[in-house]
């Protein structure tokens, strides 16, 4: 399985901070599970914080808060 860092399909949730849907749609795309699909997540965001840290609608502090695996 890829590590997420260069799948795209969800850039928009991620950017958008819908967490889920882009796990949802990690998921489906890449035929993984739910675990891997949320590494697959977390490896996409902390590309797109590098490449568009100003396309994210909140900072990184506040994306995290309130989500638990």
């Amino acid at each position: 399985m890829t590590d997420g860092s260069a799948v795209d399909v969800a850039d928009d949730q991620i950017l958008n901070r819908k967490i889920v849907l882009g796990i949802i749609a990690l998921r489906e795309h890449l035929g993984c599970s739910v675990h891997d699909a949320l590494r697959a997540y977390g490896a996409r965001y902390e590309v797109l914080r590098e490449e568009r840290p100003d396309d994210f609608v909140c900072g990184r502090a506040e994306y995290w808060a309130g989500f638990h695996s």
